[in-house]
């Protein structure tokens, strides 16, 4: 018996790595948004960002005012001026750790004209959001998330979900499941008049 439990286990913890964390235990769903195989994972309904790559006031990222882990509140519209990664995750998740050094390096390489937030959906593990931050060299900040924020941007039903925001405020567009760099940097370098 615990031999058929260990290799339940083992296969279930592989699935949850290459294909995102699911908070509701959903059926997969391809994103045909992403494209690589660990992004496979459920897409949130009644979404507002678009894959459109066009700035509208029908895109506007929802505002919102979190508390960091320093205790300091952070605004999104604080932001207006620069791309901004929107980036919902857990400690916990594995598809979630395997991206954070992408995100890290994203705001190395672009500084000032590019903001990386993370959103910490991390409930029971909260305590272990400033260790992991320091163990992995985080150099953006990170927010606690609240049922509003989750409900504003589509209900997130899966991790790591992340959100492109224009420099204007605008979602262009939205990654649900593990991202290439390589995506996200085709991203910036558009907005940002680089392409």
């Amino acid at each position: 018996m615990k031999k058929y439990f260990l290799i339940f286990f083992l296969v279930a913890f592989y699935s949850l790595s290459l294909l995102g964390c699911d908070r509701n235990a959903s059926p997969v769903k391809n994103n045909s948004n992403t494209q690589n195989s660990d992004a496979a994972t459920v897409v949130p309904e009644n979404s507002p960002a678009v894959n459109n790559n066009s700035s509208n006031d029908n895109n506007k990222a929802p505002d919102f005012t979190l508390v960091d882990t320093k205790g300091k509140k952070i605004k999104l519209s604080d932001y207006k001026g620069k791309v901004v990664i929107l980036d919902f995750w857990a400690t916990w998740c594995p598809p979630c750790r395997r991206g954070i050094p992408d995100l890290i390096d994203i705001q190395k390489q672009y500084k000032n004209k590019v903001a990386v937030i993370g959103v910490s959906l991390d409930t029971d593990t909260k305590d272990n959001v400033v260790p992991f931050m320091k163990s992995f060299g985080i150099n953006y900040p990170v927010v606690f998330g609240t049922p509003e924020v989750v409900e504003n941007y589509g209900n997130i039903q899966a991790i790591p979900t992340s959100f492109v925001i224009d420099k204007k405020g605008n979602i262009v567009n939205q990654h649900v499941g593990l991202t290439p760099k390589e995506k996200y940097v085709e991203e910036i370098n558009k907005l940002l008049g680089k392409s």
